[in-house]
């Protein structure tokens, strides 16, 4: 398994959750650590579309990181695994990175509806192209 493989912090506890309830406050808790992108960076061009719930991704250069924001707090907890994860990689590694198997060894895809699962595709797809 090389490094980019392993569970970060925020998927690891994700992955040792028992039970719903214990994902659930988990997740919400994962949330609660996302810096959100700022309220100007919620722009037209950084809305993802797709998503159930609004989401805004943007790669700020200053912060030398991808941020991101959304008001539901289930979709906030995805944002920040997600991130936690991609800010930890190079932009070629983020690009080429499996996310969605990440986000199944941390087991979150089996807790998504669909429509969430298919917004989250779309807020990968853009992590990619960032």
């Amino acid at each position: 398994m090389s490094s980019a493989d392993i569970l970060l912090p925020l998927a690891s506890s994700l992955a040792n959750s028992k039970g719903w309830d214990d994902f659930t406050r988990t997740l919400m808790l994962a949330g609660k650590s996302l810096t959100p992108l700022p309220l100007d960076e919620r722009t037209a061009e950084t809305a993802i579309e797709g998503c159930e719930s609004p989401v805004w991704l943007a790669y700020l250069t200053e912060q030398d990181s991808v941020m991101a924001y959304s008001p539901s707090k289930v979709i906030r907890g995805v944002l920040a695994v997600l991130l936690e994860k991609a800010n930890a990689l190079t932009g070629e590694q983020r690009r080429n990175f499996d996310f969605e198997d990440y986000l199944s060894r941390c087991q979150l895809e089996r807790y998504l509806s669909q429509s969430r699962g298919n917004g989250i595709k779309s807020v990968i797809a853009k992590l990619k192209g960032i």
